[in-house]
């Protein structure tokens, strides 16, 4: 599925919500050039208002944290930031710190209360897709965050869309959603897939990731060939992932993962040897040893899932919040820069003063809006 839209704030959304691939269930998370820095500008001059407005401050501190939420991210997702598009991306996320202030102000308590739904919704699908609360509390290390964070930006968030969405009426119909499915066939089209579980030996250290010596290569490999007689031989391939896998994006769920071929769609796609071994088996097969860069492993393939077209019911509200998103980047521009000038909103620092009057519209960030539902 293709991401019809980007979005600014938020980027550390994404390494949350990424299907998990082979290497990044593997390798430990990077936290090193994730974690916060010792020292920002605030603990030498003090937390400074950078902006006001009617009803609100916004301090260095904010931004600062804000900034290395989303540094943490990139270097997370293996993106890179460039120093001339840091002034830019910097007043951007001022902008949005502004306008999230704005709204919540204008909150009722309706507002409120489906703001703290949505954001809860959307927290426990984050916590679905980390599988396990450590792997969860891991990933949020490595873009700077606690849980406790994440829930109060998620819920101030939803909340002041839900208030623009008040404010401005937008409503999309029934009728609107089936147009657009119909419109846009190649949307929703799911590439062939596997569904596959695998139990890997890794041959990496734990701490360093880097590789073991031959030796205890050796005894990793035996270890594997030992377990794989025993897959063959009718043990429950799911108990065994949980006892023997060291890949921790997978053994608490039987060793599994749904992917397709990383040439279809490399966001979800597997390693080559990988990807080879699991589209040339036959439902439940177990495969020979299949050797990575990440170890040696048994796969046993559950199901060959076709390709096809996913169904309306399954995608509609992605579509409606897509829909209601395009609505709102038209429409909120006037309207924000309205509220702006009725709360007397001053950027109190030069260098994040935008050059060009400029808005970009609160929407729910970070997140693809028409990613299909997985099988």
């Amino acid at each position: 599925m293709k991401k019809l839209i980007m979005f600014l704030v938020l980027p550390l959304m994404a390494p949350l919500g990424v299907a998990p691939a082979l290497a990044a269930a593997s390798a430990p998370t990077n936290t090193a050039a994730a974690s916060k820095p010792a020292l920002n500008p605030s603990d030498l001059f003090g937390d400074t208002v950078v902006a006001k407005g009617k009803g609100f401050e916004i301090k260095r501190g904010q931004l600062d944290d804000m900034m290395v939420n989303i540094k943490s991210s990139a270097v997370a997702g293996g993106q890179t930031i460039q120093p001339d598009q840091m002034a830019l991306l910097e007043q951007r996320v001022l902008d949005q710190l502004i306008q999230i202030q704005l709204l919540l102000a204008k909150a009722t308590d309706a507002d409120k209360a489906k703001g703290q739904e949505t954001s809860a919704k959307r927290f426990e699908e984050i916590k679905t897709r980390a599988v396990t609360e450590e792997q969860l509390n891991r990933q949020l290390k490595s873009v700077g965050m606690t849980q406790t964070e994440l829930k109060s930006k998620m819920t101030d968030e939803a909340t002041a869309r839900v208030v623009l969405e008040r404010e401005l009426k937008i409503n999309i119909s029934d009728d609107e959603v089936k147009k657009f499915y119909n419109d846009n066939p190649s949307q929703f089209e799911e590439p062939e897939m596997v569904r596959a579980s695998h139990i890997l030996f890794s041959t990496l250290d734990p701490s360093t990731r880097a590789e073991l010596s031959a030796e205890q290569k050796a005894a990793k490999r035996k270890k594997a060939e030992e377990v794989l007689k025993r897959a063959r031989a009718g043990e429950e391939f799911a108990k065994l992932a949980k006892e023997y896998s060291e890949d921790p994006g997978s053994k608490d769920r039987g060793g599994e993962y749904v992917f397709p071929r990383a040439s279809a769609d490399p966001r979800r796609g597997m390693v080559p040897e990988f990807e080879a071994a699991a589209f040339s088996l036959k439902t439940n097969e177990v495969s020979d040893i299949v050797t990575t860069q990440f170890g040696y492993h048994v796969i046993k393939l559950s199901e060959k899932i076709p390709a096809r077209k996913v169904e309306l019911a399954k995608v509609e509200s992605n579509i409606k919040d897509y829909l209601i998103q395009q609505a709102l980047q038209k429409q909120s521009v006037d309207y924000m820069a309205q509220l702006k000038k009725d709360a007397g909103v001053e950027i109190l620092d030069e260098r994040l003063k935008p050059k060009e009057s400029s808005t970009t519209p609160v929407v729910p960030l970070g997140q693809p809006p028409l990613e299909p539902t997985k099988k």
